[in-house]
């Protein structure tokens, strides 16, 4: 018994004096939360610290708490905590600059298009181009002036270019007539009309051929407007809990727009950029060589290029032909050896390749290729990747994982089009269509991604899509519906289990694989797996906080799972002001 009694007093002693010991100051505490770190040491965890923009601990609350006193402290009240999610194939500045490309279909008088006009204004570069599309001509009735005339009140000071919605006719103001050389004297080209107004002078109307006098001069964009639309674009990804995109194809004026925003602190969330490898200075670039985590915001150490194009319009090259086009195999657009010598270059400059590859022919050769330039490079780790990969032939799917080779995947684009795929690829090669579970299945990791703004950035969508191969209205749940929504060829009523439960279910991910494909599986796929990916110490600080546990949740809330807050760097850049019980102390 004085033995117990010892050893009790001895605990309580102890425990005393751990109390008693000064805490660990730090940037920020998250506490209360549920932490889904994906680091398999600790897979769950109620509370975080951060220092430096990095992951100091990770544990449960009372333990976090009693060891870090933080400047910040923020309740999470059981909020659902993932590591920052990634986007591992997007496009920025296409983003960006769709925001400020007016759309004017919704336009139902001039009013409403000087509006529209106006918004676009505010969101660009004073004296930029203000782009806009979709105006219905018979709008034109309602001008008493000069067309051009409108837009020059209503933005002074801008390039006004407005594409009608058949796109016969273009809108102009008179600062881009100006900027054109077109006056009274200027003749209406062949195949084209300048409509004119008092005097023959032009006003602001072009019709036909004509477009090409005022659409050529239309310049690239400028580093300032570059980086207006970069910045945009990042405050939509954060809004939707994306802490890094791998932009999938810079150029030069690009590259410079990300490391003016990058040096001056101005990247709100993480790029991992490719650079285009059709651009004529890539030889430049490679003998630079990569730019490795400028303020760790900003990272290039890939080259991107193009092996086919898309499904959507035929050219993705594929060994039969098109099902529903007899006589088209889709094209390359290089030869294998030309990738294979770009692919040496590349990883002897230190750089990753990145291949965009759609059809199984296209994507064989990517992989000739790559096994080729792996033999002749001799490079341990080189993390060649293919982007795309819509339809596989069988004996490739295990080639990816025997080689090496990282299939970079956007689960949203599978549901996007599956309303036409088998009718384009027919019954026996829809069951290898985006073909996520087969790939892991040999031990493969997927990159996952959305190609925004082709389709949405948000992961949400880019989750659920993975784990149902369904549209966000459970579409299709039977056959049936496949017959009511989809174009299908005349083989797919043979077996309706491609149907059932969603398009070619077996191919689903699970919702652990699904998440591992926005986290740790792009930070991989990025060089980037000791940084980020997991909720781990020693790790960048960047979350992205759900409202709701959609892990063991029903799927179909996914898309609806509130995103309160987005960290990157242990710092906020998007918190969500209407939920009101968050706490920071």
């Amino acid at each position: 018994m004085n033995n117990i009694r010892i050893f009790a007093a001895v605990i309580l002693a102890f425990s005393l004096a751990s109390c008693s010991l000064p805490k660990t100051k730090v940037d920020l505490l998250l506490t209360n939360g549920h932490f889904y770190t994906m680091d398999p040491r600790i897979p769950d965890a109620e509370a975080v610290a951060v220092s430096g923009g990095k992951i100091v601990a990770v544990g449960m609350s009372r333990w976090i708490t009693s060891r870090y006193e933080g400047k910040k402290t923020l309740d999470l009240r059981n909020a659902f905590v993932l590591p920052g999610l990634i986007d591992g194939h997007a496009h920025m500045v296409g983003l960006g600059m769709s925001f400020t490309t007016v759309n004017l279909t919704s336009a139902r008088t001039v009013d409403d298009v000087v509006k529209l006009v106006q918004s676009a204004a505010s969101k660009i570069v004073p004296g930029g181009w203000i782009r806009g599309t979709g105006w219905n001509e018979r709008l034109l009735r309602q001008i008493n002036s000069s067309p051009a005339a409108v837009l020059d009140k209503a933005v002074p000071g801008f390039y006004v270019f407005l594409v009608s919605s058949g796109g016969q006719a273009v809108w102009v103001n008179t600062k881009v007539m100006e900027l054109a050389g077109v006056t009274a004297s200027t003749i209406s080209p062949a195949g084209g009309l300048i409509i004119r107004g008092k005097n023959r002078e032009p006003s602001g109307i072009f019709v036909g051929a004509a477009i090409n006098l005022v659409a050529s001069q239309i310049p690239p964009p400028s580093e300032l407007e570059l980086q207006n639309a970069i910045t945009l674009a990042a405050d939509t990804c954060a809004r939707y809990g994306i802490t890094e995109v791998q932009d999938a194809g810079i150029d030069t004026g690009v590259l410079h727009a990300y490391q003016g925003l990058a040096s001056k602190g101005g990247l709100k969330i993480r790029i991992y950029a490719m650079y285009n490898g059709n651009d004529t200075t890539l030889p430049a670039i490679l003998k630079q060589g990569p730019i490795l985590g400028e303020k760790g915001y900003f990272t290039m150490r890939a080259v991107r290029v193009d092996m086919d194009g898309p499904l959507s319009n035929r050219s993705a090259a594929l060994v039969s032909a098109y099902s529903d086009d007899p006589g088209n195999y889709g094209e390359t657009y290089l030869g294998e050896k030309d990738l294979e010598n770009l692919t040496v270059a590349s990883l002897a400059s230190g750089f990753q390749v990145c291949t965009e590859a759609h059809g199984d022919r296209g994507i064989d050769v990517v992989l000739d290729a790559y096994q080729k330039a792996l033999k002749a490079a001799g490079i341990s780790d080189p993390r060649l990747r293919v982007e795309g990969v819509d339809v596989l032939l069988p004996g490739d799917i295990r080639r990816f994982k025997e080689l090496g080779i990282i299939p970079s995947m956007q689960p949203v684009q599978c549901v996007s089009n599956m309303y036409w795929v088998e009718s384009r690829v027919g019954r026996s090669r829809v069951r290898r269509t985006y073909a996520w579970q087969s790939l892991l299945k040999t031990g493969s990791i997927i990159v996952g991604g959305s190609d925004f703004p082709d389709d949405s950035p948000d992961p949400r969508m880019g989750i659920y899509t993975a784990v149902t191969r369904q549209d966000i209205d459970g579409v299709p749940q039977t056959f049936g519906e496949a017959e009511k929504y989809f174009s299908l060829t005349p083989d797919a009523a043979e077996d309706s289990s491609d149907f059932n439960g969603g398009f070619v279910p077996e191919q689903r991910m699970t919702i652990n694989e699904a998440i591992k494909s926005f986290t740790i599986w792009p930070a991989y796929g990025a060089f980037q797996e000791k940084e980020k990916g997991t909720i781990s110490v020693g790790k960048y600080a960047d979350f992205t906080i759900f409202e709701k546990d959609f892990v063991d949740g029903p799927v179909d809330k996914i898309p609806y799972d509130t995103i309160l807050g987005t960290i990157v760097g242990g710092k906020f850049v998007y918190v969500d002001t209407s939920a009101a019980n968050w706490r920071i102390r």
